[in-house]
């Protein structure tokens, strides 16, 4: 039964929470035992699919109605079969515009969007805490990056309009979390601990069972051997 009572051993002791800064970015891209990813990356991924509706909408809808009023501006020459015709023909043209000048900028925005979150997030999961300027630095790193090519003017460009677009996207961001009584990264420093206590709780409770066990069959194979004892001597 010794190998018994080294069993628990084998579960091991809980991981404490991560402690430095980049166990807890390493956490970002990990799953948790339910096979589910952190609330922060599903956060990311939602964000960057709501980006990119929105700019689609935003640069499509206007590009809709344009195309379709250039196509009625240059068509009056054409011959249609009737009035249904001539209106399908506008609205493909519209279509072609929607679709067109709509990905220009769905994309650009999800790319911007999921970048901004990605660093402000990295940031505030390595210091452990929401402020600011992480989502200043993060909009600056965006729009340094988006506007690069442009060279030194449209880098400094780039910084000036992600910094302008990180602060009051930060600043709202933080309001909203405040209603909840809690930051993002206050809740996760919540669940970790709660959770590390329950298995730190379950796994002491574990070892205590089998050490109880142990005791109780050492117990049970020291009485025979007492009892062959006193017979031994009787004889």
């Amino acid at each position: 039964m010794a190998e018994g009572v080294r069993a628990p051993a084998q579960f091991g002791r809980p991981v404490p929470p991560p402690q430095t800064g980049w166990e807890r970015l390493s956490e970002l891209w990990t799953r948790d035992e339910r096979d589910r990813f952190p609330e922060e990356t599903v956060n990311i991924v939602k964000s960057a699919f709501t980006a990119g509706l929105v700019g689609w909408l935003y640069g499509g809808l206007p590009a809709f109605r344009q195309a379709r009023t250039t196509f009625i501006e240059r068509s009056h020459g054409e011959l249609f079969h009737n009035r249904a015709d001539a209106m399908q023909s506008a609205h493909r043209a519209g279509l072609r515009g929607f679709i067109r000048y709509g990905w220009r900028w769905s994309w650009r925005v999800a790319v911007f969007v999921t970048i901004f979150n990605t660093v402000s997030t990295g940031l505030s999961m390595y210091r452990n805490k929401t402020t600011i300027g992480n989502f200043a630095s993060a909009g600056a790193f965006t729009g340094a990056l988006f506007r690069m090519h442009l060279g030194l003017p449209g880098l400094a460009g780039g910084i000036v309009f992600g910094t302008a677009f990180g602060i009051p996207a930060g600043g709202l961001l933080m309001i909203m979390q405040s209603f909840t009584g809690e930051t993002l990264q206050e809740k996760r420093s919540r669940e970790r601990r709660e959770l590390y206590e329950q298995k730190l709780a379950e796994w002491h409770s574990r070892l205590s069972m089998t050490e109880d066990l142990g005791q109780t069959e050492s117990d049970g194979q020291g009485r025979p051997e007492m009892e062959t004892a006193r017979e031994s001597r009787s004889y």
